[in-house]
């Protein structure tokens, strides 16, 4: 997150915290802390860098895209 009217670094984070509200079904209501730690690291790891598509990675989810990119040779 960036300072007061630097909206150019904000634009990844609030993205990201508004699909995690959308998908988590925002307002949620948790009974604990622990269920609420739960259910993030269910939506992180079981959807959102598992088998989310990006349209900027060529429609594969961001776990595909690095595991192509460790199988390719660099180019400098």
């Amino acid at each position: 997150m960036s300072r007061r009217k630097n909206c150019w670094d904000n634009a990844v984070a609030e993205r990201f915290f508004s699909s995690l509200k959308t998908e988590i079904q925002h307002p949620a209501r948790f009974l604990t802390r622990d269920h609420a730690n739960a259910a993030l690291f269910a939506y992180l790891e079981g959807f959102y860098n598992s088998a989310r598509l990006h349209s900027t990675r060529d429609d594969r989810s961001p776990i595909d895209f690095e595991r192509m990119a460790e199988t390719q040779p660099y180019d400098a």
